[in-house]
Formats: structure tokens, sequence, C-alpha cells
């Protein structure tokens, strides 16, 4: 899906898109003051929301710390997704060099769903896939492909418990080498 109307009108509403404002420590203030972060002195290891987004029970320390790290991408990309989902899983891709990051989310009420945004950290236009798979085998994936300056996705499935996630970022689509190709399973909550 490329950028379009919603994702514009987010963007317009004083949220940075999450590859704007992640390469650089300026934020402003307008948009902090929105987006507050629910943190105590605790570690990130007890953190339960974000900007107004919940993260799930079973969310990995990396993804805590990457949510307190960068509450306007997790808002952004949360907003993508639609309401009432928790953030899962979050993964700076390839490595700390951060060329894109991987946020998946859930929907633990029904209607169950997964949903998945791959941020382009680069600012760049490049070739990304972010495809998400039902754990069964008889039911298609579901693919966001092209070329994107800021972000592909979001990719919903339902019932998407125990997906898989591929997301592949490359310079261009017939680039042999890619600079990201990170597959995996969802964790099952």
């Amino acid at each position: 899906m490329a950028v379009g109307v919603a994702a514009a009108g987010l963007l317009a509403a004083g949220y940075p898109s999450s590859a704007a404002g992640q390469e650089t420590d300026r934020i402003s203030t307008a948009t902090t003051a929105s987006l507050p972060v629910e943190t105590s002195k605790e570690p990130a290891d007890s953190l339960n929301a974000v900007a107004g987004v919940p993260i799930s029970a079973t969310a990995t320390t990396e993804t805590r710390k990457i949510a307190a790290d960068s509450p306007q991408a997790v808002k952004a990309t949360s907003n993508l997704c639609g309401s009432g989902f928790n953030l899962q899983y979050a993964e700076r891709l390839p490595d700390e060099r951060r060329f894109g990051t991987l946020y998946t989310y859930q929907r633990n009420y029904s209607p169950f769903e997964s949903c998945a945004v791959f941020d382009n950290n680069l600012g760049t236009r490049k070739y990304m896939k972010l495809k998400l798979c039902p754990s069964s085998l008889l039911k298609p994936c579901n693919v966001d492909e092209g070329n994107f300056t800021q972000y592909a996705g979001p990719v919903r499935l339902k019932d998407g418990w125990c997906s898989r996630v591929t997301a592949i970022m490359k310079d261009y689509k017939s680039s042999g080498a890619a600079l990201i190709d990170r597959q995996f399973t969802i964790r099952c909550n």
C-alpha cells in the first residue's frame, strides 16, 4: 500500500512518520506533548504502554526498549493498523545500523487479527516487501510490496496467531543482494 489519504491524514495530524524524525534527535514539543510516554522508574521490562499503545505481556525486552526509545513511531505504526491492537514485536533491521524497523501488532479479542508495518528508516525510496502468512498452509499470505520512502504495510491477517512474517528491503526489486531479509514467526500468545 502506498502512502495514501489515510497515511497523509495521520502525518498531517501531527504524528511524524516513523521514517521521519528517527534520524535526528530534534522532536517538536507539539509532537511530544501529544504523545505521552507511560513509564515508571522501573526498567523497560515493566513498560505496559507507550503513547497510548498497549504493549503485549509477551513482548520481548528489546521490543519494550524500542517502544520506550521511539514512542512516536509506535503510535504512528499502531494508528496505521487501527484501534485495539497491542504491540507484539519490534525489531531494528538488519542490526544496530537500523535501515528499517519491523513492528507487529495483535488484537487479542474478537475479531482476532495480526498487523505488521515495516518502517523505512533510511528516508530514501527503497523496494520493500512485507508478507504476513497464517500458520495454516491452507490460507493465503497477505503482501504489500513496492518502492516506498516511509513504510510498507500495514498488512493484516484475520486469525493471525503464530503468523510468519517476511520483511525485505533492497535498493531495487531487481537487486541481487538485500539490505534486509528477515523472516520469523510471531510469538503465539
